[in-house]
């Protein structure tokens, strides 16, 4: 049986507002059709290791916020988070695959751990100087078509985090795709501080909001 599932789609969001009605839920709601996957999934949390990590960052998520009259104000961003994140798990080593794009972000990155006490391992994407040829792509795809053109390598960025012995890796801008097979690679668990957009200046979600933007995806 195929699944449905819509949340997107759902103008009312029932689930944060603790409504189960079976009556009022759309019919591809969840909460409706997989009432025994929810309670399978319930347990999960039980166990110690993802237990620790869903309490700490739920911790987090409300250190986050200050009550000011009466409402939520956000008082710190992601950075700030994964700093904080770190020292509540007892991460000490952490990671960071950056694409070379972001060169600069990586070092303003690794200097505000560095300078909290972590032992960051920081990783370019273009590590081992490999040509794109060489790792499959054909000629016709180089952004340049007169020689060298060193391919990004998620894998061997990966690996060396992986012998590294890291706590958490960070991705900081790879490509889509190539921050897939970082994930899928890495022994760490993996947070994106990051997301590279191109086209908006690292911000994707603008191209959701703006006129300007939005008419590209028609």
């Amino acid at each position: 049986m195929e699944v449905n599932l819509k949340c997107a789609y759902c103008k009312f969001k029932y689930c944060y507002k603790g409504v189960k009605d079976q009556k009022v839920l759309p019919d591809f709601c969840p909460m409706k059709n997989e009432a025994e996957t929810i309670e399978s999934t319930v347990k999960l949390y039980n166990k110690e290791k993802v237990g620790k990590l869903y309490i700490q960052s739920t911790i987090n998520e409300r250190e986050g916020y200050e009550v000011v009259r009466g409402k939520l104000i956000p008082v710190r961003p992601r950075v700030l988070e994964l700093i904080e994140f770190n020292r509540k798990m007892g991460y000490k080593k952490i990671g960071l695959a950056f694409c070379i794009g972001l060169s600069d972000e990586a070092s303003r990155v690794s200097k505000v751990l560095e300078e909290r006490g972590f032992k960051v391992y920081s990783v370019c994407c273009k590590c081992g100087s490999i040509d794109k040829t060489v790792l499959g792509v054909p000629e016709k795809y180089k952004l340049r078509h007169d020689g060298f053109e060193a391919g990004c390598n998620p894998i061997l960025q990966a690996t060396l985090l992986n012998k590294a012995r890291t706590d958490l890796n960070v991705i900081v801008g790879l490509c889509i795709g190539h921050d897939i097979l970082f994930t899928e690679h890495s022994e760490a668990p993996v947070t994106t501080l990051i997301v590279k957009d191109r086209f908006t200046g690292h911000n994707p979600v603008i191209a959701l909001y703006t006129s300007y933007h939005k008419h590209m995806l028609k």
